[in-house]
């Protein structure tokens, strides 16, 4: 079926793994050489694609379709086949994390296209901006005193809700 969603409805794919088929393609190429796969027994292991698309839909998903059985089922393969790719793809991502995980250089084409990206959703000081996170909450010790009942989150708590932000203005300096 992933076959299928990635040539012709390629949003079923994102919505099961995650990622576009362009970079389900990219990540595999780059992980497909670890030494991880490879195997002297009698008994192959999975093809490393199916492996990947077993962990990007496990990562992916939370709740109760985050569950073992739950992926084992869609995958059509055991609870250990699951778990073992899962450790399998994490094991290789994290081997190549300097490759994965980086961030583009203050004078490159991808750092001037962010930061227009970002001026164009926000406003002209946040150009030079990036790593924003939003959503993330701060638990409080009691309900407080004034508006106390805003203060109630989804996870049944009381909380502040917090953005945090990392502003960084990237110059590029021209040697003369």
């Amino acid at each position: 079926m992933l076959v299928h969603h990635e040539e012709h409805r390629p949003e079923l794919f994102r919505q099961k793994l995650r990622v576009n088929p362009e970079i389900f393609d990219d990540i595999l190429d780059q992980i497909s050489d670890h030494p991880i796969f490879q195997n002297n027994s009698n008994n192959p292991q999975l093809p490393v694609s199916i492996q990947l698309a077993i962990f990007l839909n496990h990562a992916g998903h939370y709740g109760n379709a985050i569950s073992l059985e739950n992926v084992a089922q869609w995958a059509g393969v055991s609870v250990g086949s699951v778990v073992n790719c899962t450790n399998r793809v994490m094991v290789t991502v994290l081997d190549a994390h300097d490759q994965f995980i980086c961030f583009p250089a203050g004078d490159s084409e991808d750092s001037d296209l962010t930061r227009k990206f970002a001026e164009s959703c926000t406003c002209p000081e946040w150009r030079g901006g990036f790593l924003a996170i939003d959503g993330s909450t701060i638990d409080l010790f009691t309900k407080p005193g004034y508006y106390g009942e805003t203060f109630y989150d989804r996870k049944l708590k009381y909380s502040l809700g917090c953005q945090v932000t990392f502003f960084c203005h990237l110059h590029v300096q021209k040697l003369i």
